[in-house]
């Protein structure tokens, strides 16, 4: 028997692939490339987002970056709640951080989604994403490295969903953790190592 596709599952469907198109758009590269700083990936670590921008020496095209690769993952939650629903709200901000990591774009080879990963928490319940910012930024101060004030605030984001009754997301949330210890496992081997670059050195 061949499965009924309603108007509902187009929808979600449409929502799903036009949250991951949002966030792939790499805004770091474009920026850096509008702004006459190089190709980004062959800066530093070679990475799409704000902290490798930051290597660059330019504080504004990093804060730019930080700002909307923040954005299009709150926008892509935001958009898909007023339009379909909270459910759909999750999926689409899951699409738009694969968009992120996975963008069609740059062959699939993009960021490692910290920024995106703090956007889609404050859209869909601001005290998580305020507790995983203030998590990043206590981290990022007392350590200087950016990768381990991400997985930190990662880390602890499931937490915050408990001790906020927003026990819907935790699912979404250790999904999202997952890729991002995934997508810093050398991040991890070179904190391990004592060889990590600390935020503002640059590349």
């Amino acid at each position: 028997m061949m499965p009924v596709i309603t108007s509902d599952t187009v929808t979600l469907l449409a929502t799903v692939v036009l949250a991951y198109l949002l966030g792939s758009v790499p805004f770091g590269v474009l920026i850096t490339r509008m702004m006459g700083l190089g190709d980004l990936r062959a800066i530093g670590s070679g990475n799409i987002g704000a902290t490798n921008v930051l290597r660059t020496g330019n504080k504004g095209a990093a804060a730019a970056t930080l700002i909307l690769d923040g954005g299009k993952g709150a926008a892509a939650v935001l958009l898909a709640r007023a339009l379909v629903g909270p459910d759909a709200a999750q999926l689409a901000g899951l699409a738009a951080f694969l968009g992120h990591l996975y963008p069609v774009w740059l062959a699939f080879k993009g960021g490692k989604g910290v920024a995106t990963f703090l956007g889609i928490m404050l859209a869909l319940a601001w005290p998580v994403g305020a507790l995983c910012c203030a998590t990043w930024l206590v981290v990022a101060i007392t350590s200087r490295y950016s990768s381990l004030s991400a997985l930190v605030a990662a880390a602890t984001s499931v937490l915050w969903m408990q001790l906020t009754g927003n026990h819907r997301m935790v699912l979404l949330g250790m999904i999202l953790t997952a890729l991002v210890y995934l997508r810093h496992w050398a991040n991890i081997q070179r904190l391990r190592a004592g060889t990590e670059p600390k935020i503002g050195k640059k590349g």
